[in-house]
């Protein structure tokens, strides 16, 4: 079996900055906000294999402030963050012509006592990463514009970027199955994996087809999200894709 969290990093085009400490994590993090290098366009998910499915449709664009971490690390992040902020706001007290209080912090990894942090996974790492990677495909696929001649358009791709048989064999037999929404699902044992779901495939599409978003609400909603939890997934992704 080939190594699934090495795809979700060469799939998502993250993995700059590693397995590294939290601390050393943070430090580089903020030198990247700074510097606004990195980022979804310039280093993750236009520059990584997902690229190669979201350029074959008109209309996506990707921004290009997010953080270089692991595939997994900046999945379980953007949850994190939404997750916290969800928590934030439902524990605040309305004040009278005021809006809940917005948390402008930079996406980063979940703390290692997070049940968020990857390194608590249950399953294991490389089982969520194969899950992440599923459920990516699956959004990528949810307004059914990956024809033939496109799936074969990538896979020519896929070649030049020097992937293994196995690995261009997974993609390839995932974009070929018919989209099924159950199967994405069933991938989520615990609600902070259910979020993380839903994280992955948000920031796989830019939901402007009625199809894709669609599909996010369905998929929202058989992860038994919050619809609050879901809107601040949604502005956590479009913050860190920010152009």
């Amino acid at each position: 079996m080939f190594d699934t969290k090495k795809l979700l990093d060469q799939f998502m085009g993250a993995g700059g900055l590693g397995d590294v400490s939290r601390g050393d994590t943070l430090a580089r993090g903020q030198d990247l906000l700074r510097s606004n290098t990195g980022g979804l366009a310039g280093g993750a998910l236009a520059g990584g294999l997902a690229g190669l499915l979201l350029g074959t449709k008109s209309g996506r664009k990707i921004g290009k402030k997010a953080l270089t971490y692991g595939g997994m690390a900046l999945v379980a992040g953007l949850a994190y963050k939404a997750y916290r902020d969800w928590q934030d706001n439902k524990s605040a007290q309305p004040q009278p012509g005021n809006t809940p209080a917005r948390h402008d912090t930079p996406v980063l990894p979940p703390p290692s006592d997070s049940p968020f942090a990857p390194e608590r996974t249950p399953g294991g790492r490389q089982r969520f990463a194969l899950t992440l990677l599923t459920a990516m495909i699956a959004a990528a696929k949810a307004d059914g514009h990956i024809d033939q001649t496109e799936r074969a358009r990538i896979f020519d791709k896929m070649e030049e970027a020097g992937l293994g048989a196995e690995e261009r064999a997974f993609i390839d037999n995932e974009l070929a199955k018919p989209l099924d929404i159950e199967r994405v699902v069933s991938g989520a044992t615990t609600m902070e994996q259910a979020v993380e779901i839903y994280a992955a495939s948000r920031l796989a599409i830019d939901p402007d087809h009625p199809a894709e978003r669609g599909y996010l609400a369905m998929l929202a909603a058989r992860l038994e999200l919050d619809p609050a939890l879901v809107a601040e997934v949604d502005r956590a992704v479009v913050e860190a894709a920010e152009t």
